[in-house]
């Protein structure tokens, strides 16, 4: 097995803190029981954050980046899983707290894995990555709440994003009438409609002050936003309708009232994609390889190698990226 491998490491910079290229041995990785072969990641906001030092996402340094990995299993101590086996991990504090998937090899523990759904390809698995299967969750919980596809309109905010792009392919996929909500509205509209949004809107109708209750137009919502964007996709949703909200790009505060959810029983149905349990990972993952149509998801991605991670994650926290990009940790 080769010893030396590269990675992109985060270390304390100027007060801050700066990502770049280093070479890591084997005796380098956490001490975890799988050590796995990583092929291919993905490029997250949150990763944006992590390799730019734009805000403290590391927790210590220095810190291998990268929230996701896609890869084979070389050794594990743990029975579950054995030399050759396809394995996913989303989530679970990489890049924060535990080294994540910017890097050819990477020791995890056994109970962060995902066993990769044979329906996808490994790169397939990270066009999809955290983005796609916190949408997953987020359509699961509007469909455990109750709506259908015959309810009226689902609004999906942040739509030419990550999360916001493979929402509205789900969605669609099941027969929802999907609004896509971008920034972009003319430079997006046939890339968000050939993945089957119904509708546009602008991001300024939406990103506003609201008032307590405005005019009924949404069955349900996935809100990738936050900030006011999602306060005003509350008031305007319709009586017993639900709202998942899972991204903070515009801001975490929230400024609402009482009046929608207690005048129209509104439901806010906040998503964990970081620490969910893996059953409800893995039932996910079940799903999204059921679901996605793999002709629309290789139309929203790109593989780009390594060697640009850093440069990708600035191009995304300035809105110049559109969909997925899959890393390519060999390139």
């Amino acid at each position: 097995m080769i010893d030396r491998f590269t990675a992109i490491v985060a270390n304390k910079h100027d007060g801050g803190s700066i990502a770049a290229p280093r070479e890591l041995c084997l005796a380098d990785l956490p001490d975890d029981d799988v050590l796995v072969e990583v092929a291919y990641s993905t490029l997250n906001y949150k990763d944006g954050l992590a390799l730019t030092g734009a805000s403290p996402i590391c927790r210590f340094f220095p810190m291998v980046c990268g929230i996701d990995l896609a890869g084979t299993v070389v050794e594990s101590k743990n029975q579950q899983f054995h030399a050759g086996d396809k394995v996913i991990v989303n989530g679970f504090g990489l890049s924060e707290s535990h080294w994540g998937g910017y890097s050819q090899k990477m020791r995890v523990r056994a109970e962060w894995l995902v066993r990769k759904p044979d329906e996808f390809t490994l790169e397939q698995t990270m066009a999809i990555g955290t983005a796609g299967y916190t949408a997953m969750l987020c359509v699961q919980s509007l469909l455990e709440h109750g709506t259908q596809p015959g309810d009226g309109p689902v609004i999906v905010t942040g739509a030419s994003g990550g999360v916001g792009s493979v929402a509205v392919m789900l969605l669609s996929r099941m027969g929802f009438d999907v609004v896509a909500a971008t920034g972009r509205a003319k430079e997006n509209e046939s890339f968000l409609k050939a993945l089957g949004a119904r509708k546009l809107v602008e991001r300024d109708e939406l990103n506003r002050k609201s008032k307590a209750l405005e005019s009924e137009r949404w069955a349900g919502g996935v809100d990738c936003v936050g900030g006011d964007m999602l306060a005003t996709v509350i008031a305007q949703t319709r009586y017993g309708g639900a709202v998942t909200a899972c991204g903070l790009a515009g801001s975490p505060k929230l400024s609402t009232t009482m009046m929608p959810f207690i005048l129209r029983g509104v439901q806010l149905r906040g998503i964990d994609s970081v620490m969910a349990p893996l059953e409800a990972r893995q039932r996910a993952w079940e799903k999204l390889g059921k679901t996605v149509n793999l002709d629309l998801l290789a139309s929203i991605y790109r593989v780009e190698p390594m060697s640009n991670v850093v440069d990708l994650g600035g191009e995304l926290l300035a809105g110049k990226v559109r969909g997925r990009i899959v890393i390519d940790v060999n390139a």
